[in-house]
């Protein structure tokens, strides 16, 4: 376990470029203990200064990376339309099956307007359809033309 917590710890992100132990601590990690330095001990503003910028750097890059990652997730998405109640919309009939029509390319494609009745999310719908579709009233606004 703590080998797992060592390669975790010293692993160099591709985000920030930097280990989470040198992030967090500012040096890197040692695998063992070091008797004899090479080096004398930092001062403790020069270690906090160290440390900020490191900090700072990973915050940049994690900003730049996000902002990415939230374009490319926002490519394909379209403005929502309002819907109010009253309204009147045209059903799609794709993927919905009737008994009374066997042969599916017989369906009309998209069926008179039908009122809403009540907007239940920004996604989904209750409509006033009639008794004779046998649909469930609540439609998602993919069928909504």
């Amino acid at each position: 376990m703590a080998l797992a917590e060592f390669v975790i710890n010293n692993k160099i992100h591709s985000t920030t470029k930097v280990s989470l132990f040198m992030a967090s601590y500012g040096r890197k990690l040692r695998m063992g203990v070091d008797l004899r330095r090479k080096q004398k001990m930092e001062k403790v503003t020069e270690f906090a200064e160290k440390i900020r910028k490191i900090q700072e750097e990973a915050g940049v890059a994690l900003t730049k990376v996000q902002e990415e990652m939230k374009k490319q997730a926002d490519r394909g998405k379209k403005e929502v339309e309002v819907w109010k109640v009253g309204n009147k919309i045209i059903l799609s009939m794709m993927d919905l099956v009737f008994k009374e029509r066997p042969v599916r390319k017989l369906v009309d494609q998209y069926v008179s307007p039908y009122i809403i009745d009540e907007v239940i999310f920004t996604n989904a719908m209750k409509l006033k359809l009639p008794m004779l579709m046998r649909i469930h009233t609540v439609v998602n606004i993919s069928r909504i033309v």
